[in-house]
Order: C-alpha cells, then structure tokens, then sequence
C-alpha cells in the first residue's frame, strides 16, 4: 500500500522527486504520512479537500482488500 500511495502522490505533483511516504504502524491499522513539496501541497490537497478524500477512499478501499485499515496524514 506504500508503493500506492507513493504512485498516487507522485503522478499529482509537480516535483515527483520531494514526494515522501512513510508508513507508521499502530495497533489496529497503519498510518501513510504523505510529504511533497510546499508548492504541491495545494495540488495533493485539492479544491475544498476532494483530491485529499478521493486519496484517502482508494488507500481505504486498497486497505480493505488486504483485510487491513489504513488511514492518511498529508503533513505540511
């Protein structure tokens, strides 16, 4: 699910080479923590959070086939 993630995010941005994913596991799912670069921030966010949620529903719905939860932090 981090090579998704990292996939998703990089063919968004316009610095592929800044996208950092990093995968924190907690004790019922794991956390994506999704850095890119501060000039592609608006773009993995998106108008009004819809890109950031379509995001999150794939990574959920990739997490459920696999039996799992995961859950994504875009930081800043």
């Amino acid at each position: 699910m981090r090579d998704l993630v990292l996939w998703l995010a990089r063919q968004l941005v316009g610095d592929p080479e800044a996208v950092r994913v990093e995968a924190v596991e907690r004790e019922r799912s794991t956390v994506f923590e999704l850095s890119v670069g501060p000039d592609d921030l608006g773009r993995v966010i998106g108008r009004g959070g819809r890109t950031a949620k379509a995001f999150r529903t794939v990574l959920e719905a990739a997490a459920r086939r696999e039996g799992k939860r995961a859950v994504l932090d875009i930081l800043d």
